[in-house]
């Protein structure tokens, strides 16, 4: 159950986090980028069984996950830009038994992104993401020490769209993209391959900035020591309501995650406190 939470936290974490707010598929002119810090906080004592049903962590078991995700773009040259992310994780898992703690680097990410520019178009925004996913944090074999990492590389994927309806200040953007993952070969563990999506409307009010967005995910079923366990698969659909406001060079964020169904995932909302600045300014 451990490395259950722990690994469910990493993967809510990659969901969660595949793109900053207000990225809106336009792709980075060359020089220009951003930074974006988003600091994700999750308790549960409760998961998702392999039916959809909620169900309380055996033995009194209690979860937290505090995860800081820094992101960065940089527009490399016209219709394309680059993508870096890097996770540090704290996760806590206590029980009737025991009171466990890790706190390290996590799985980092690299993307690279091509829009219509590339082939010399007009500038629209849509563009085409693709990206690998690295074991960074330690993925250790015993039971007892919660894992950093999920302890497999995963390529994905995705086609991105959106709309602004200026001068209403309203825009919608969501993508659609397909993730590959490799097996962690230490523990004889193959997560399944997942299609996930996105969805949401955005815009602002005087100064403020708001977003809903609707997003999950549906896994494959993953293959342990070689066998396909089909009541071992994940998904997730949550809904994820996002403020923010103008501070300094960029704007703050706050937001909350609140899922609606899941399998083998945990339940309960999670907060998001976040920064986003363009450079240079």
């Amino acid at each position: 159950m451990r490395r259950f939470l722990a690994g469910s936290a990493v993967a809510l974490g990659i969901l969660l986090f595949s793109v900053p707010a207000a990225s809106a598929q336009w792709v980075e002119d060359p020089g220009t980028g951003w930074i974006h810090a988003a600091l994700f906080r999750h308790e549960t004592s409760s998961v998702y069984d392999e039916t959809g049903s909620r169900k309380e962590i055996f033995n009194d078991g209690h979860a937290t996950t505090i995860s800081l995700f820094i992101t960065g773009a940089l527009g490399l040259f016209r219709g394309v830009d680059a993508w870096v992310q890097v996770p540090v994780h704290r996760l806590a898992f206590d029980d009737n038994l025991d009171d466990r703690l890790r706190t390290g680097i996590g799985d980092p990410r690299i993307f690279l992104r091509a829009g219509p520019e590339l082939l010399g178009l007009n500038a629209i925004p849509v563009a085409v993401r693709g990206g690998v996913k690295f074991v960074g944090g330690d993925f250790p074999i015993d039971a007892e020490i919660i894992p950093l990492g999920e302890g497999q590389r995963d390529w994905e994927v995705m086609l991105e769209a959106g709309r602004s309806f200026f001068p209403a200040p309203l825009y919608v953007m969501g993508w659609i993209g397909y993730r590959w993952r490799e097996t962690n070969v230490e523990a004889d563990w193959k997560p399944g391959d997942e299609t996930f999506g996105y969805a949401a409307v955005g815009g602002t009010l005087g100064p403020a900035q708001w977003k809903f967005a609707v997003e999950g995910w549906r896994g494959e079923p993953p293959l342990i020591q070689g066998l396909s366990i089909s009541s071992a698969r994940r998904e997730m659909l949550q809904i994820f309501p996002t403020v923010g406001w103008p501070v300094g060079p960029g704007v703050v964020e706050a937001g909350l995650r609140v899922p609606l169904a899941g399998r083998n995932l945990p339940t309960g909302p999670a907060l998001v406190l976040g920064y986003f600045a363009r450079w240079p300014q």
